[in-house]
């Protein structure tokens, strides 16, 4: 990759405008900006490698078909994130493979040493007691790095309901004894 690919000062509008004019340079850029975000999403979603990078390509394949004419109105993950959802409940489907969120609830910590592993598990626990609904927002906030704002935009709801989902999730936490170490000062 070209070093200048990475150094790019244009934002996604920009980029997205320079696209809509054939520019096939803007579209590299945006490439090797979410790709990585997108694979990591892809992976969490369908628990699998290979899978992983499939989506991954067919979400930028179904990005390059909208343009030209394409009009980006949020933040690009908002828009990338329904995308690499729904491409990874297809692909799971094709290959019969299902993720229980394990792999997703273990980047919440980082590499534990050994007398932590009990606490690693504690927090899969509690996270795997959480509704799909909470476990989502929970794991778009903080693993993710998206915006309140960003989070509503990729899921369609109003930003409140991002903020209540948001708040009972870390309450439940913050509640559940396997759970409750990651809480103290």
């Amino acid at each position: 990759m070209s070093q200048g690919l990475h150094e790019d000062p244009r934002t996604d509008h920009e980029l997205i405008a320079s696209l809509n004019h054939s520019d096939e340079r803007a579209f590299d850029v945006l490439y090797y900006r979410y790709r990585d975000w997108v694979a990591r999403l892809a992976h969490r979603f369908t628990g699998n490698a290979d899978d992983a990078l499939d989506v991954m390509q067919d979400t930028f394949i179904y990005l390059a078909g909208k343009f030209p004419g394409f009009e980006l109105r949020c933040a690009m993950t908002s828009f990338l994130y329904p995308v690499v959802r729904n491409l990874s409940i297809a692909a799971r489907r094709r290959t019969g493979r299902f993720t229980d969120h394990e792999a997703a609830l273990m980047e919440l910590t980082a590499h534990p040493a050994p007398s932590e592993a009990q606490t690693r598990a504690d927090l899969v626990a509690a996270m795997a007691a959480l509704s799909g609904l909470h476990r989502e927002v929970l794991l778009m906030r903080f693993v993710d790095d998206m915006s309140l704002q960003e989070i509503a935009e990729a899921l369609d709801v109003p930003l409140g309901t991002v903020k209540s989902r948001l708040h009972h999730a870390i309450e439940a936490l913050r509640n559940d004894p396997r759970a409750q170490e990651f809480f103290r000062p």
